[in-house]
């Protein structure tokens, strides 16, 4: 009986090649779907301009000047918005959990405790709805919460920000009027939390050059400089053979 209910090695290997075959047969269908649907996104939306900044190098004062040059919408802390107004959230409790390093303690317990509560789970799901519609309805310039990691690469320009951490520090005394450890205090809490936002939600390091189209030291060009370079290398970027419209 034991003989007739053994299967034979060529059957075994003949079905494990058939499932090997179906699996990758699976995964090329899915790829295949992801290219139509990102191709399809794509054609859906406008140009945009994503700038991902330091602390303390004048990163949405820049995004300013450029949408204001281009006649494009800006939007920095708008983002925050733009989500409390479309889902019914606390514009205080986003503030909360934006670009800010994630706390699973107050994202688990907190949640139990409060269902007013976003974890930073929702709040970047939320986010990517919210940037997803903008840059379909508007031409867009986005400052950072990894909005060039969400939006097709082809579509837009990418521009990292960037300035040595003596010229942030007296920036961020400047604006914030705080002593220059309290302002150091702040550029490394602060760049730690975008670092950490963007490395734990779209699995990158912020700091990489290669992420970006252009990378620029504000110190050296100012910020109506850096304006002017962020403008005309858009307008140099080529898509598909066309050149971008402003």
């Amino acid at each position: 009986m034991k003989e007739q209910v053994r299967e034979r090695p060529e059957i075994l290997a003949a079905a494990e090649r058939q499932m090997q075959n179906w699996v990758m047969n699976q995964e090329t269908e899915v790829r295949a779907n992801r290219a139509r649907d990102l191709d399809r996104l794509a054609r859906a939306l406008n140009p945009y301009i994503a700038i991902s900044r330091e602390e303390g190098v004048d990163g949405s004062d820049i995004a300013r000047l450029v949408g204001e040059r281009l006649g494009w919408s800006v939007l920095d802390k708008e983002l925050l918005d733009r989500v409390a107004n479309r889902f019914g959230l606390s514009r205080m409790m986003l503030q909360i959990v934006d670009e800010t390093q994630s706390n699973w303690v107050y994202d688990v317990l907190g949640i139990w405790m409060d269902r007013n509560i976003v974890s930073h789970e929702k709040y970047v799901a939320l986010l990517g709805r919210v940037i997803l519609a903008a840059v379909r309805n508007e031409k867009c310039v986005l400052v950072g919460r990894g909005a060039q990691f969400l939006l097709p690469q082809e579509k837009g320009l990418s521009v990292r920000i960037i300035a040595r951490q003596k010229y942030r520090i007296e920036k961020i005394m400047q604006r914030d009027k705080l002593s220059a450890a309290a302002a150091r205090r702040t550029i490394e809490e602060t760049d730690s939390g975008r670092r950490e936002f963007v490395d734990r939600y779209f699995h990158h390091d912020i700091d990489d050059p290669h992420l970006y189209d252009l990378v620029i030291n504000v110190e050296h060009l100012g910020t109506a400089g850096a304006a002017d370079h962020i403008i005309r290398a858009f307008r140099q970027r080529r898509v598909e053979g066309v050149a971008m419209e402003t």
